[in-house]
């Protein structure tokens, strides 16, 4: 309820306790049902991109007919993916400059974004922070999920609160 209710939220619980079903529910209600959001984004690690996401979405009875797409791989198959129909679009996070470099001077296709593991993104000097940072703005939606918001400190929440506030 809470990321349907609000339009930048975040996850913070322990691996394994269901982040990504609960934000996949929000994301079905999102797209089927509200018609709030049309095309989501989602940035993982490699092994969650390919494996994690698409048996969740697979898994759950109550997630039948939501759609999605995996761009990774080589930027053949990267390109083909992001050209599928699908309402949920899943990247490796080591693409996320590419992908910035791929819609350069367009807008984004997507209305939502789901960074998986934001902890990753805690270095705001990191090229991958840069890239997603110059389109931030085109999202109408961001939740941030995460077992370890603040792995060495709090010093590495700033990056990724300044994420969720979309900058």
């Amino acid at each position: 309820d809470f990321i349907l209710e609000h339009p930048i939220s975040a996850v913070f619980l322990d691996m394994g306790l269901g982040k990504s079903v609960i934000t996949l529910t929000a994301i079905y209600d999102l797209c089927l049902d509200s018609f709030l959001v049309r095309k989501v984004l989602v940035i993982a690690p490699l092994r969650v991109a390919l494996d994690t996401w698409p048996s969740e979405i697979e898994k759950w009875d109550h997630l039948r007919g939501l759609t999605y797409s995996v761009a990774v791989g080589n930027e053949a198959q990267r390109k083909a993916a992001l050209l599928q129909r699908a309402s949920v679009y899943i990247i490796n996070r080591e693409n996320v400059e590419w992908l910035v470099r791929h819609y350069a001077g367009r807008k984004l296709p997507f209305d939502m974004l789901v960074i998986d593991e934001l902890s990753s993104f805690k270095n705001s000097r990191a090229k991958r922070f840069l890239a997603l940072k110059k389109v931030l703005g085109q999202f109408t939606r961001v939740i941030g999920l995460t077992g370890t918001p603040a792995p060495n400190g709090l010093e590495d929440l700033w990056p990724q609160i300044f994420l969720l506030d979309r900058g």
